[in-house]
């Protein structure tokens, strides 16, 4: 406080200043969510390969190169994919971001008219509305306009490179559990090993991913477990197959 009682610095008025915005909270979820259901499907995929290769060959050096090529391949196909779903999205958002700036430049007058229109239909007097849409622009129209409109924060689009990283390491992550639960356990052991480890696993990827979601828990756990254990199944029965017929 200075000697007339004011305050010396500007005060912050927002009433929880070190909660994440629900914006930012939002994304935080999403890419926690994304990163989840990469690792599952990094479980179910390198579980279903090398549960049919060792029913088919007990041969330690087999599994083991075949578990690392379907990590190797589905990380990378994961990151691939992501990059390019990312980068037609990111496209997406700055061709729409460019359209904007140029309105802006173009007619300034019916931007800032679409912008009270949008603040009245949000519940605001007409009155206030202007008012509003009045300040944001004098502040930043870029932005407001963006964020209002579309929706996108102009410094906060989506990086192809973060995505693509991000669905490689919980691919990873995810393959390494049944990688590992069929390669330590001794011969006789292994498949069982794999068949528990990787449902524990896939009952926990599945309820995180409901708490994340918001959705029931119990019904989100029965669906991956359900399916994990089929893909496991089938697997195993196609490798026993390839084993009796000596393929």
């Amino acid at each position: 406080m200075d000697s007339s009682g004011g305050s010396s610095e500007i005060e912050d008025t927002t009433p929880h200043p070190h909660e994440p915005h629900t914006e930012q909270l939002a994304t935080r979820l999403n890419w926690l969510r994304a990163g989840v259901l990469g690792a599952n499907d990094g479980i179910v995929s390198t579980a279903g390969l090398v549960v049919g290769v060792a029913a088919a060959n007990t041969s330690t050096s087999t599994i083991f190169t075949a578990g690392i090529a379907g990590l190797s391949a589905g990380a990378i196909s994961m990151a691939v994919g992501e990059y390019v779903s990312v980068s037609t999205q990111r496209d997406s958002e700055r061709a729409l971001l460019a359209k904007e700036r140029r309105e802006l430049l173009d007619e300034p007058d019916s931007e800032l008219a679409e912008l009270t229109g949008i603040y009245r239909a949000k519940g605001l007097s007409p009155e206030t509305a202007r008012k509003v849409a009045e300040e944001l622009t004098a502040h930043d129209a870029f932005t407001a306009h963006a964020e209002a409109e579309l929706g996108l924060n102009p410094d906060e689009l989506t990086n192809p490179w973060h995505a693509a990283l991000s669905s490689a390491v919980a691919f990873t992550v995810g393959a390494l559990l049944p990688l590992l639960a069929i390669l330590l356990p001794p011969t006789d052991l292994r498949i069982p090993v794999t068949f528990a480890a990787v449902l524990i696993a896939l009952a926990l990827t599945g309820s995180v991913s409901a708490s994340l979601g918001g959705s029931r828990r119990g019904r989100a756990v029965v669906r991956v477990v359900i399916g994990g254990a089929l893909a496991m199944a089938i697997t195993y029965g196609i490798g026993q197959i390839a084993d009796v017929s000596g393929i």
